[in-house]
């Protein structure tokens, strides 16, 4: 066998009995890291992670990533080095901050936060963004609320909402210029669009005292490549002159990041001839990663500059379970060399070496080495649940507990199920790669009829696998079932005459499938019940699939609950 550095490489003659025992080997001595021998690999933050903007302080880089429907929302990473990141909180973290004009308790899928911009000034840091929420019943608009929340520590506590009012549209940027003065850099659809989908982005004080829109409004550009969901902007002054970077073309395959430049503040910009500056609409929809766009320029001490961005990996049809994801790539400013222009621009050109995102790259810092570890295992020994978990939107009130069973995470199971708008006893976190091991350990005694509990892989209301412990009228039943249109459908269920309470379930994904077991006693050999294909979840829309715990009493009025006493997830990343 190969070295084991976070990761098996295995000779094709390894059964899956030896397989499963390196995995337990790896789990039981803790995270298994590995080191690049130099440079990094993209994604820099894997999973779930779109529309990344990011803002420097020093030596440190902080990063904030869109997450619509879930909670806690708006997770903020913190660097030294750009590749390797550590969440240290989140911008939307208390109940009182989400339950009034920022709603995430009853809020549509892939509504709720879009694209924040995280900013700095004077010690103090700001997240601009959107919620985006549909009202229930016929013939509701759509409610876009665009909001700040301060802080003076970017691990939080962050302020409450300041909604500024009179602000139309999404992707919300701020801007501080040399004078002091604060600028709302906006996106929406123009008055008189020339087609469907056309966006422009809009420029207006800010009055950060008041949190209120002051002075006249400039509409400064609709955008280089037709102008097709213009959106995302970001605002930089560079040398005396502003640069409007803009994602542009839809957020699938011909996304695209673009940029215009002006001497004044307010307009008029010009497009940059060579737009768009990185993108992936030229490149074979087989490419290892599509969709590169919403991009954010960082300049470094040493005055190199770097761009985040999106991506979504070709794992599988052409996209991944991970869904959207950040990516990194160096930038170079290069002035233009026509001898007949009086005025010669610096433009940014992101990947200078190959104009795309590269699966390795050359090291940000020569001295520091990206550790690849998204493997996670979880004993619920601490008195707050750690960061990493997320509900889907603002979680029941007593639905889990730390407490109640020290050492366990307790899930009481409540009458709702997964559904569209609603407030399941579930919480996950994001898969990270497409191959993974995953598993929890879990006390349910199934004594009420219907009570279910155990793993859920979701990605959206009507998109999930569960694999559950469930009470049927004649015993415990091992209970696996995919989301239907309409309803869930089973996939198979297994008897567990011999089931005490106690169990570990296991889903685990490798070669494009799904496999299903679990084990009565943790000495036991892992018993397989069930293959099914990786794409049943397969991401679509704005977010990536989460790996979770599940509990439900399907609608009945009875009391149960369930307690966990570990999760384990063991990442195998896919490094070509």
């Amino acid at each position: 066998m190969a070295e084991l550095s976070g990761r098996c490489q295995l000779d094709p003659g390894f059964g899956l009995m030896r397989i499963r025992l390196i995995i337990l080997m790896l789990s039981l001595v803790g995270h298994a890291v590995a080191q690049t021998p130099s440079g990094y690999t993209n994604p820099i933050l894997r999973g779930g992670y779109p529309d990344p903007s990011i803002c420097r302080v020093g030596e440190d880089y902080y990063l904030v990533n869109s997450t619509f429907e879930y909670f806690p929302g708006l997770p903020v990473h913190h660097s030294r080095d750009l590749v390797n990141w550590e969440l240290i909180g989140y911008g939307l973290h208390r109940e009182d901050q989400v339950t009034g004009a920022v709603n995430l308790v009853d809020v549509q899928s892939n509504g709720g936060i879009h694209a924040p911009s995280i900013r700095c000034r004077d010690g103090v840091f700001y997240i601009i963004t959107t919620n985006v929420y549909l009202p229930p019943g016929e013939g509701a608009e759509t409610e876009f609320v665009n909001f700040v929340i301060t802080a003076t520590d970017p691990a939080g506590p962050w302020s409450e909402p300041h909604v500024l009012e009179g602000a139309p549209g999404i992707d919300p940027d701020l801007f501080f210029d040399d004078d002091g003065r604060a600028w709302y850099v906006g996106t929406h659809s123009p008055d008189e669009p020339n087609f469907p989908g056309e966006g422009e982005i809009w420029l207006q004080e800010v009055d950060t005292d008041q949190w209120a829109l002051i002075g006249e409004r400039y509409f400064l550009w609709r955008g280089a490549c037709g102008g097709v969901w213009a959106e995302g902007p970001h605002l930089y002054k560079r040398d005396g002159r502003y640069y409007l970077l803009v994602a542009e073309g839809g957020t699938h395959f011909n996304h695209a990041v673009t940029i215009a430049v002006s001497d004044r503040l307010t307009g008029p910009y010009e497009s940059n001839p060579r737009n768009p500056i990185l993108t992936s609409r030229h490149l074979s929809y087989d490419n290892w990663v599509n969709s590169t766009g919403h991009g954010d320029l960082i300049e470094l001490p040493d005055g190199r500059w770097y761009m985040v961005l999106l991506g979504i990996r070709n794992d599988l049809e052409r996209r991944s379970n991970m869904g959207r994801e950040t990516h990194l790539v160096p930038v170079s400013w290069e002035r233009e060399p026509f001898e007949w222009k009086a005025v010669k621009i610096e433009w940014p050109v992101p990947a200078p070496g190959t104009g795309r995102v590269e699966r390795v790259n050359p090291a940000v810092f020569a001295e520091t080495r990206q550790v690849l570890n998204d493997d996670f295992i979880d004993r619920f020994e601490g008195e707050a649940l750690n960061p990493r978990w997320n509900f889907r939107r603002l979680p029941l009130p007593g639905s889990w507990s730390l407490q109640e069973r020290p050492g366990h995470l307790r899930l009481h199971a409540h009458a709702n199920v997964i559904a569209e708008r609603g407030r399941a006893s579930l919480v996950g976190f994001r898969q990270t790669e497409s191959d993974f091991s995953y598993s929890a350990r879990m006390r349910f005694d199934a004594r009420e009829t219907g009570s279910e509990s155990g793993l859920s892989l979701f990605q959206k209301d009507d998109n999930f696998i569960n694999f559950t412990v469930t009470r049927r009228e004649d015993g415990p039943v091992l209970h696996l079932a995919i989301a239907g249109k309409d309803q869930p459908t089973a996939v198979v269920e297994v008897p567990l005459p011999e089931y005490n309470g106690a169990i570990t379930l296991q889903a685990s994904s490798e070669a494009d499938a799904y496999r299903f077991g679990y084990r009565l006693d943790e000495r036991d050999t892992l018993i397989e019940v069930a293959e099914l294909p990786a794409g049943l979840i397969l991401s679509r829309g704005y977010t990536g699939a989460n790996l979770g715990l599940y509990s439900t009493t399907n609608g009945r009025a009875v009391q149960s609950h369930a307690d966990f006493e570990w999760v384990r997830y063991i990442a195998h990343p896919r490094l070509r």
